[in-house]
């Protein structure tokens, strides 16, 4: 089975003025932070609302020029048990190059298998497929021959 799984991090950031600057930045830090390892995991604003009043929030936090921004990071985590074993892998693949970062599962949704499907679709139309490639594979590249002339 495979786990889209969507981790939320607050990233600190120092000496910034506005939310969008510290969102940049958090996000600039933290891809660093994953390349060149996990090039594969997606950086994203984090989504943040009022407790008591459901009002959409800035991603970012600012007090004293210094700010907390939540991103969400998502990655793709292959050949797990369960939900909660792809949720502990992604946690710990992120978790190592974000050291002393705050980091909390948000979500983790199945990923259905199209290979499954498609092998029990394939298995006649396989034969056909191979006789008429070469055919094609012919009449589509030219002899060795004539691209030396």
């Amino acid at each position: 089975m495979n786990c889209r799984v969507v981790v939320e991090a607050a990233v600190p950031v120092y000496d910034v003025e506005t939310p969008d600057e510290a969102v940049r930045i958090a996000i600039s830090k933290t891809g660093e932070l994953l390349n060149p390892d996990l090039n594969y995991v997606e950086i994203n604003m984090g989504e943040r609302a009022c407790p008591h009043c459901d009002e959409e929030l800035d991603p970012a936090f600012i007090a004293a020029d210094e700010s907390l921004v939540a991103l969400e990071l998502e990655m793709t985590v292959f050949n797990v048990e369960r939900e909660e074993h792809a949720s502990r892998i992604a946690r710990k693949e992120i978790g190592q190059r974000l050291e002393s970062i705050p980091l909390t599962v948000l979500e983790v949704e199945v990923i259905e298998d199209d290979e499954d499907e498609d092998e029990s679709s394939e298995g006649d139309a396989d034969d056909a497929t191979d006789e008429s490639d070469e055919a094609d594979d012919d009449e589509v590249l030219p002899e060795f021959e004539d691209l030396i002339e």
